[in-house]
Formats: structure tokens, C-alpha cells, sequence
């Protein structure tokens, strides 16, 4: 027999028992189209990771203060000291080398008026490496002057976000806007980032030299000379980072007088060991999802040998009678083969459809990110062949050995 011949004997052997074969190919269905969702649904979680590691930076380290140090028995917060200065930041960029931009900031929340409009709103007090390590570009206008820095000037540069509120498309280059009660002129805007990482509006930000923020922004917060509420690091080679976060605790321990076996009064965070945990935690949960959805196509390639054998026990007779005309074990084999995998790839055709559909539809009712693409849909119909050959070779050699003069006794 050739191969249509298999297939069009395969065909019409399923078709005798079609309810049969449709129930046996309904594990396949759900098994692949489970398969298809579940792996859709890990990729675009570890898609949603590397969008975060694109924004954050996987180079950079966070230095902020820690828990204060106790005081009369009772141990304050970290939002209770300002234990980390500009000082701090200059001896990091002295003397680590590894360390390629340094930047020092403190922050707040403000209500912005401009005209008629006013926007609630974040601001930062930032020095001139912040731009390089957060990634910003300047939209229009420029960036801060050196002597901005130095002299506490109302300069301002805004997000796209703040920008459409306060001046829709009005330019707002030289315009002036009041931050709480201070008048400050807008010199540049920023390139839009849209949301974050963590869900946040990137481009609802202001920014102000550090000093500025410093001298007319934190109001009646009395600050220590030079305090600040966080330093961030940028190291030119990822590869450098767990050297430099060691040395940057061992420099800030010396700086801060800190005794041995003392706890840090301050904490440095590396962000590509946070990135690094939520996608191993990512990749571990992929994993087990398809686990589960493979199971599910187990338990279908399951039933299709149960189905394959019980097909067998039917029709030893029909067997006996193909051998008896010159049909070969060879024969008998490929074509209770071809009957298992046909139902496979029909209940796997089937699967890819639902799948893909059912991968669509939880994207667009759900907050769960779904990347389908033409490498889940190959690896599902591999799945649906490897199905129907493991699962159906048994039944197919069990059927090519049985004995022509036993199999015609059979009534």
C-alpha cells in the first residue's frame, strides 16, 4: 500500500466511528490549545521583564538611607534621615573608577500652575549625569547650564506628559510656570518614555538643578548641609557591578564611620539582581505552565492509545483477513499508525485554532501580556506529531503481530 492509500484507508476507518474518533481527538484539542496559551501567556510576561530592564538599566546602582540608627532605644525609619550626601556621591566618583556617571538627586510632589492650567505632579533635583544614566533625551529646547548647577537657577525642564497639560500645543520653551509658589522658566522637554516598568508614567516628571530643588523646593524641611535623598550610579561594563556595590558599601561604611558588626545607615540596591530574580521567577512559572499544559496533552495522547488498542480488539478479524490477501505486518502497522496520528494532527489543527484564539481573547479581557508568535504554533503541531507516534506505535505493532490463522478465528 502506498501512502494515500494508507491515509484514505486511515480516513475512512475513523469516519465508521467518527463520534469515537472526535471524543478520542478532544485531549489533543485541549492539550495544544493549552499549550499554545500558557507559553503565549510566560513569553509576554518575560517580554513585559526585558521592557523593564530596558527602562530601569541593568548597569546602575541605587544608594538611599537606610534605617537610621537608634536613638534612646527606639530605631527610626529611613524617610527619618538623611544619612547619604553630595559628599558621599564625589567620593564614589574619586575614587571608584569603575564608576562612570554619578548623580545625586531629591525629589517631591508639587501642584504646577501655568495660565489657567495646573497639573499635580512629581519634581527632581538632579545633577548633569542623571540625564545619561536614566536614558532622557531633550524633545526640544536643551539641558542645564554648568552654572545652573551652581547657582540655584529657576530653570526647568518638564515631561510630555506635563507639557500637554500646562501647554497643549502651545510651545512651552521660555515660558513661565509656578512651581508651588516660585516662578521658573522652561528651558527644554523631554523625549517621551510612556509607562514603566512598574506601571508608572514615566513622562509625568519636572526637573530642576539639584540645588534649586535644594534652596526652593523642600520649603521648611530643614535638610543637613549637602543631604540627599538618593545617589545613583552608572557602571560603564555590567560585568562590574557586584565589584563596585562591595566597594561602594566598603567606601560609604568608611566614610560614615560605621564600627564593625554595625548595621549600614544606608542601602544600596542593585537592580540587575532585582531584575534578575523576577525573571528567573518569570521563567520558573513559564516553565511550570507548560508543564501542566503538556500534561494535558499526555493525558489526550493517552487516550488515543486506549482508543488505538480498544480499535485493535475490534477488528482482529479484519486484521487476519488484510493478512490473508497478501497484506504484510509492515502493512498492518503504518495503517493503524496513520488512523492515531490523523486524529492527532486533526485534534491538533483544531488545538492551534482555539489556541490561538483563546490566547487572543485573554490579552484583550485580561492585564495579562500575551506574546503569540509562529515558534509556539511550530512547537504545538510538533507536539501534535510527536502525539500521535509515540501514542499510536504500540497499538500499530501490537496489531502488525498478531497471527493471520488466530486473528480469522476470532468471530
Amino acid at each position: 500500500m502506498n501512502f494515500l492509500e494508507v491515509l484514505r484507508t486511515a480516513a475512512f476507518a475513523l469516519r465508521g466511528n467518527w463520534l469515537r474518533s472526535a471524543l478520542t481527538s478532544l485531549g489533543v484539542i485541549i492539550g495544544i490549545a493549552a499549550v499554545i496559551v500558557m507559553v503565549s501567556v510566560g513569553q509576554g510576561t518575560q517580554a513585559e521583564i526585558d521592557k523593564l530592564v530596558s527602562g530601569l538599566g541593568s548597569n546602575r546602582l541605587d544608594i538611599s538611607p537606610g534605617a537610621g540608627r537608634p536613638m534612646g532605644g527606639v530605631r527610626m525609619s529611613a524617610s527619618s534621615f538623611f544619612t547619604i550626601n553630595e559628599g558621599d556621591a564625589e567620593a564614589i566618583r574619586r575614587d571608584i573608577p569603575e564608576v562612570q556617571y554619578v548623580a545625586s538627586s531629591l525629589r517631591g510632589g508639587t501642584q504646577v500652575v501655568y495660565a489657567e492650567n495646573n497639573w499635580s505632579t512629581q519634581w527632581q533635583g538632579v545633577q548633569a549625569d542623571f540625564f545619561a544614566i536614566e536614558n532622557w533625551e531633550i524633545a526640544s529646547g536643551a539641558e542645564f547650564e554648568p552654572r545652573d548647577y551652581s547657582s540655584a537657577a529657576k530653570s526647568v525642564i518638564i515631561g510630555e506628559t506635563l507639557r500637554r497639560e500646562l501647554f497643549g500645543d502651545e510651545d512651552a520653551i521660555g515660558q513661565t510656570i509656578r512651581i508651588g509658589r516660585v516662578p521658573f522658566i522652561v528651558v527644554g522637554t523631554l523625549e517621551p518614555k510612556g509607562q514603566g516598568g512598574w506601571g508608572q508614567d514615566q513622562d509625568d516628571i519636572l526637573l530642576v538643578p539639584l540645588e534649586t530643588a535644594r534652596r526652593r523646593l523642600m520649603g521648611a524641611m530643614a535638610l543637613p548641609p549637602g543631604a540627599v535623598q538618593q545617589i545613583t550610579l552608572g557602571v560603564a561594563d555590567a560585568d562590574d557591578l557586584s565589584y563596585v556595590q562591595g566597594e561602594v558599601e566598603a567606601l560609604l561604611r568608611q566614610r560614615h564611620r560605621i564600627q564593625p558588626g554595625a548595621e549600614d545607615d544606608f542601602r544600596v540596591r542593585n537592580i540587575a539582581e532585582i531584575i534578575e530574580t523576577r525573571t528567573s521567577t518569570t521563567r520558573l512559572m513559564s516553565l511550570l505552565l507548560g508543564a501542566v499544559a503538556t500534561i494535558s496533552l499526555v493525558v489526550g495522547g493517552i487516550g488515543i492509545m486506549n482508543i488505538m488498542l480498544v480499535s485493535v480488539t475490534e477488528r482482529i478479524r479484519e486484521i487476519g483477513l488484510r493478512m490473508a490477501v497478501g497484506a504484510g505486518p509492515s502493512d498492518v502497522r503504518r495503517q493503524f499508525l496513520a488512523e492515531a496520528m490523523l486524529i492527532s494532527l486533526i485534534g491538533g489543527v483544531l488545538g492551534i485554532a482555539i489556541g490561538v484564539v483563546g490566547a487572543l481573547a485573554v490579552g484583550q479581557v485580561s492585564d495579562l501580556p500575551v506574546a503569540l508568535n509562529g515558534r509556539v504554533i511550530a512547537l504545538a503541531a510538533g507536539f501534535s506529531i510527536c502525539t500521535g507516534l509515540f501514542f499510536g506505535y504500540y497499538p500499530a505493532r501490537k496489531a502488525s503481530q498478531l497471527d493471520p490463522i488466530e486473528a480469522l478465528r476470532q468471530q
